[in-house]
């Protein structure tokens, strides 16, 4: 699928579309996406900062989906656990990148190569509109070759 369709479609996916969560880039091969949570009176906590929760679901699809989408149809690749840290309370919209590069997808190959599982971790900062880190998400995610692929 096209990055520009999907871009959209996931925009429109209800746990997205209610929450705030907004996808503003996603390069055509997948190796960086740009989300923002933008601030609605739905989406805020008991004293008006931003739900923790909608702070790590911003993050939760997209070191997955990447990695998926570059390493191919011959590799399993699932999340496998996360955590969250709060820094400071969040206001207004936030945001946070993704970037995958060559040697890392080289390294998971590497890895992987003969039918073992890998686990790699991967931290995002979501910041504020200063710039101010709001919190620290890190995501594991499982990836293996596929057995008929090695």
């Amino acid at each position: 699928m096209k990055a520009r369709t999907f871009r959209h479609g996931i925009n429109l996916w209800p746990p997205f579309l209610f929450t705030g969560i907004h996808v503003t880039h996603l390069r055509e091969d997948y190796r960086h996406v740009r989300v923002e949570l933008r601030q609605r009176p739905w989406n805020v906590n008991y004293v008006r900062t931003h739900f923790g929760g909608s702070l790590f679901a911003m993050t939760d699809p997209f070191w997955m989906l990447c990695l998926l989408r570059n390493l191919g149809r011959d590799y399993f690749v699932w999340d496998k656990a996360g955590e969250i840290e709060f820094i400071t309370p969040g206001k207004g919209v936030v945001a946070t990148e993704f970037q995958l590069d060559a040697p890392l997808l080289d390294d998971i190959r590497a890895a992987t190569a003969g039918g073992e599982k890998h686990l790699r971790w991967f931290t995002n900062d979501i910041l504020d509109a200063r710039g101010e880190r709001v919190a620290r998400v890190r995501k594991q995610v499982y990836v293996r070759l596929k057995p008929h692929a090695r």
